[in-house]
Parts: structure tokens; sequence; C-alpha cells
């Protein structure tokens, strides 16, 4: 995806958009061999930006990972109780990462892992209001539910914002419903539904601001974010 050339160097972690620039009409970058001028654009998937020489790489070198959590893991480095960790699931991409977030051990999709601070604190803290958006499919009289679900609601004495609730489909009693929040509470979906008189069955998250699980991705599975991918999900970070 193309980009002007001091959005990509935000983005990508280095400066402000504002010095940046400041680089570009000082000469310190270039695109594919040639001198960079201020408009000019560039796809990190096709072209060779180097910022003193240096290739422009999205995220510094982090690393960031996409995981299709299963049911039966837990979301944390370690567990005292020895129970199977997200970590071990992504032990093969060859650094120490952490999980961004929690998914509780009977919730399944998407997750993301880095080893990044700055993204863990954008995507983590509530006054950046990052949308997470689940799947869960419910029993119970959803009717009833749903304009619960959607007003503001009450968990651990603090008011929660009204979530974004519509509704899927039905099959043998079984409802499918997407909730959308921001705030992040311990299993806040689930504990949300209960108030509304609603069991949950499966409950699976496909969304993270812009970032949605990859369908290609068996649960258990997972693979780097791609560039562009990484670019929007960082851009609110850097930008200024």
């Amino acid at each position: 995806m193309e980009e002007r050339i001091q959005k990509l160097i935000s983005a990508c972690g280095l400066a402000s958009r504002r010095a940046a620039e400041g680089w570009i009409i000082a000469g310190r970058v270039t695109v594919n061999g040639e001198k960079a001028h201020l408009g000019d654009r560039a796809d990190l998937d096709r072209d060779t930006v180097l910022v003193d020489g240096r290739p422009l790489t999205p995220g510094g070198g982090r690393t960031y990972l996409m995981l299709n959590k299963p049911r039966g893991y837990v979301t944390t480095l370690s567990d005292e109780k020895g129970r199977k960790t997200v970590t071990d699931l992504v032990a093969g991409c060859g650094v120490r990462v952490w999980p961004v977030g929690r998914l509780d051990m009977d919730s399944e999709g998407l997750l993301i892992l880095t080893d990044d601070g700055a993204l863990t604190h954008q995507l983590l803290h509530p006054s950046h209001q990052v949308d997470k958006e689940y799947l869960v499919w419910v029993t119970g009289k959803v009717n009833k539910a749903l304009p619960i679900l959607s007003a503001p609601m009450v968990l651990d004495g603090e008011q929660l914002s009204p979530a974004q609730v519509r509704r899927g489909r039905d099959s043998g009693g079984v409802h499918q419903l997407s909730i959308t929040i921001h705030q992040g509470k311990n299993r806040q979906v689930r504990r949300m539904c209960a108030q509304a008189g609603l069991e949950v069955l499966r409950l699976k998250r496909v969304r993270e601001g812009s970032l949605e699980l990859d369908r290609a991705l068996k649960p258990g599975q997972w693979r780097p974010l791609a560039q562009e991918e990484l670019l929007r999900l960082t851009q609110p970070l850097h930008s200024v």
C-alpha cells in the first residue's frame, strides 16, 4: 500500500511526521536509490526506502504476530498451575514476545503477541478506545437481552460504555451475536451476557482495532503481521 514517505517513517516509529519531513528535505531519505522529496510515495512491500542508508522497517525490527488462539490455553507467559500457555504456541518465532491483552482459557480467536511495549500500551490503554469485536454463541432470551447489552452496564462498580451489538444467525436454540467493546475488564463479554440472562457457549475475538482475524489461520496457528496491517495498527501511536 502506497503512503507518503513521512507517514511511513512515522508509522515505523522512527520520528514524527514533522521530523520526517525535515529528514527528507535534508536529503537523508532515498527511495530505490533516488533522493526522496516531499510528496513522494512508496510501498514498503515493493520499494526500498533508506533512512541514513538503513532500510526502513515497520516496527523498527520488533516482532508482531497474529495468533488464532484455541480454547484450552491461558494468556500468560507462564502458569503456576502448569496449564498450556499461548507463548507455547509461538515458541518457534525465535524471540520473546508477550500477549497484548487477555483471552480467557475458554475463549478463542485473534490475539496479538509482540515485543513492542509502546504498541502494547496503545492497544490496551482505555484512553485509546480500541474496538474489540467478538462473535458470541449464546442460549437464553435474546430479544430481552439485546436492549440490556446495548445499554450502559455496570461491572465491579464501574459503568461501561455501551457495546455495539448485532444479532446473527439462530440455529437450534443457539443464537450468534456480534459484540464490540473498547474496554477490557476481566471476562467482560461473558459477564455482560450473564447480566443479560444469557449463557455463553462459545466466544471468539475476530477483530481488534483495524486488524481482523485471518480466516486462513487454523486454531493454534500464527503468522507475522503484514506490513500494511502493522502500519494501520501503529499509525495512531506515531502520528502528530
